[in-house]
């Protein structure tokens, strides 16, 4: 793992393992496989964040995922996934991913997920945390955009 601007403005950069199951039987990493990527790439990138010290500031849900495949993987493939936080919202924001072939560069897939932050007790949305943002900030090392 590398907590640098990696490719294109990308605050972390996870080797991703393909594994033999990850395989459909056309031979190349089945599409369902890619969002198990984006997933450890999450988990990875709150684990980097100095700021983030209890798994409350993340209550979240993931309310979209999607994945623009570029490319076959295989199991010859040495991957990389890229992760960022995109922009922030009111209550969301987004996560963007690059998944690339380490020794090419090239392009696998491109994706973005949604995360809603959620009150599990009063089982409603949330505004996002003053504090997670600046720490999403500071880890990034750059301002990030907000939607309207």
């Amino acid at each position: 793992m590398t907590a640098s601007l990696t490719a294109d403005g990308y605050a972390l950069a996870l080797p991703v393992e393909v594994r033999f199951r990850d395989m459909d039987s056309m031979g190349h990493v089945n599409n369902a496989v890619f969002f198990t990527y984006f997933e450890n790439a999450r988990i990875a990138y709150w684990r980097a964040v100095p700021a983030i010290r209890t798994r409350r500031a993340l209550d979240y849900i993931l309310a979209r995922a999607e994945c623009d495949f570029r490319s076959p993987a295989t199991l010859e493939d040495e991957l990389t996934c890229h992760i960022r936080v995109g922009s922030f919202g009111r209550s969301s924001f987004t996560f963007e991913y690059l998944l690339r072939e380490k020794r090419t560069g090239r392009v696998v897939a491109e994706g973005r997920t949604v995360q809603v932050m959620y009150d599990y007790t009063a089982r409603t949305t949330r505004p996002i945390d003053e504090d997670l943002k600046a720490a999403i900030r500071e880890f990034e090392k750059r301002e990030i955009p907000s939607r309207a």
